[in-house]
């Protein structure tokens, strides 16, 4: 490998506080929420589990969904 020679890099911008003041970090990931989710640990009863469960995926959120509505309308 040949040692940086600058004449051969001149196109590159000067790596000084003016351009690094310029930069900003990246946010990598998914972007937050306005509400995020909180997780909890609840025991229910297994069979209650194993019928959700095989509601097929997506069973997590419909649950979240039907509290939530019952919540809303005041019934727990």
């Amino acid at each position: 490998m040949e040692k940086f020679d600058p004449k051969n890099h001149d196109d590159n911008p000067p790596l000084d506080a003016e351009f690094f003041a310029g930069m900003k970090p990246s946010r990598r990931g998914r972007p937050r929420l306005d509400a995020p989710k909180v997780e909890v640990k609840i025991r229910l009863d297994a069979n209650t589990v194993a019928h959700l469960r095989n509601s097929g995926p997506g069973w997590q959120t419909r649950v979240n969904a039907a509290l939530s509505k019952l919540v809303a309308e005041r019934q727990i």
